[in-house]
């Protein structure tokens, strides 16, 4: 049963501690982010196939968010949290183990192991709404997802810092990167005996369970915000993938692309402090179509060339377009379901979010380094992919605008 107004003080305590767990165990995923694709470059024999390992990490994402949300609605919140950080350690452990044996197909294991971990995070944003009252859902969701401010900083830096001094051409550079993730994943799990969310309550014989999978991704808003989430997060995910390999390989260093890619988590989680108050003032919707605007400049700032201030420009664009538009379309999300429905529908969700995010990145590696003969050319060709994708999420959301405004069924 969701706190009143007047007394969210168990959703805030909720929120406190999730925000923690965003800010130190969500900064292993920008570790893997920036490191994944550098390592993968180095190990594989495919120079195609270099961000093969970020595409895993989304793949286990999106592969487990099913089973881990059934999880959740089954066993609480905790217990699910506890896998994904179990996975995020695994993972870690594994990827150390391959750095060491140059296998690239065991460090592709690892990063696989390590998505469960980022499936878990994904559905921070889901459980902190979980107690809140309805007008608090909105900041909730924002406020988990600004814990992603320390990670934006923590993450890339404990990169740079930890391969330091080190033989750039070398995969065990990176091998410090991996032990740091193994530890914060092992520290990070007491947070989570922090928490008092109630489990959903098993429904009773007989009882309304709510609408069936098929029926929830056929209700014509539910559809369009699943769209604009998994468009939003794929295409930040599709140029993100790729900058470390894109800043390297125009000449500058590693930690010039640790730096980028700082800034550009930065942007990702900063207007997360105003997002919820802009939402429910002026409705999702709108901030969805911002972000879908925004995205659409970050494209363009890339293509105008290759220097140092152009990745800055455009990651940082590229940071702010994300937090609109997938923060707006989970926000959506969160209105249209009842709580017998919640395992279901966020399941749904992050199952095709992640599974557009697995194709991203994994698309974002080849339009690199095999299209065109020249890094800049890769280059031009990632941020020109987004034009398609934004097009199609630009259009639902008219679709669904010009509809007649009948309410949505919302069982419960």
């Amino acid at each position: 049963m969701e706190d009143t107004p007047a007394d969210n003080r168990r959703a805030y305590r909720n929120i406190a501690v999730l925000v923690a767990a965003q800010a130190i165990l969500g900064s292993q995923i920008t570790m893997s982010f920036v490191a994944g694709g550098l390592v993968g470059q180095i190990l594989t024999p495919n120079p195609c196939l270099a961000t093969l390992p970020i595409t895993m990490i989304v793949l286990g994402s999106m592969s487990t968010a099913p089973w881990l949300s059934r999880v959740m609605q089954r066993w609480g919140r905790r217990a699910g949290f506890l896998a994904g950080a179990s996975g995020g350690l695994l993972g870690s452990l594994v990827a150390v183990t391959a750095i060491g044996m140059e296998s690239f197909g065991l460090f592709l294991l690892g990063s696989y192991l390590t998505g469960i971990y980022m499936s878990a995070q994904g559905f921070y944003r889901f459980a902190a709404t979980d107690t809140a009252s309805a007008d608090l859902k909105p900041k909730a969701i924002s406020y988990v997802l600004a814990g992603g401010l320390v990670a934006a900083i923590l993450g890339p830096q404990l990169v740079s810092t930890l391969t330091a001094g080190q033989a750039a051409a070398t995969a065990e550079r990176f091998m410090p990167v991996y032990y740091a993730a193994m530890t914060i994943n092992f520290l990070g799990m007491g947070l989570f005996f922090l928490l008092d969310i109630p489990r959903v309550p098993p429904p009773a014989p007989g009882s309304d369970t709510g609408r069936s999978v098929r029926a929830l991704i056929t209700t014509p808003a539910i559809a369009v915000a699943v769209i604009c989430g998994a468009v939003s997060y794929a295409l930040m995910n599709l140029v993100m993938t790729s900058t470390p390999l894109a800043v390297v390989g125009c000449g500058y260093a590693v930690a010039d692309a640790a730096n980028v890619v700082s800034a550009h988590v930065l942007a990702m989680f900063l207007p997360s402090f105003f997002t919820g108050h802009l939402i429910a003032r002026f409705g999702a919707r709108t901030i969805v179509a911002t972000g879908l605007v925004i995205l659409a400049g970050s494209g363009l700032v890339a293509l105008q060339g290759v220097e140092l201030g152009h990745f800055f420009g455009a990651l940082i664009l590229l940071g702010f377009g994300w937090n609109f538009g997938f923060i707006g379309a989970t926000a959506l999300l969160t209105e249209l379901h009842s709580p017998q429905e919640r395992g279901r529908v966020q399941g749904m969700n992050d199952m095709i979010v992640f599974g557009s995010v697995s194709f991203a990145s994994l698309m974002s590696g080849g339009l690199l380094n095999c299209t065109g003969s020249t890094t800049p050319a890769g280059w031009a060709a990632v941020n020109m992919a987004m034009i398609p994708f934004l097009v199609l999420a630009g259009a639902a959301l008219i679709w669904l605008s010009l509809r007649p405004q009948a309410p949505e069924r919302r069982p419960g």
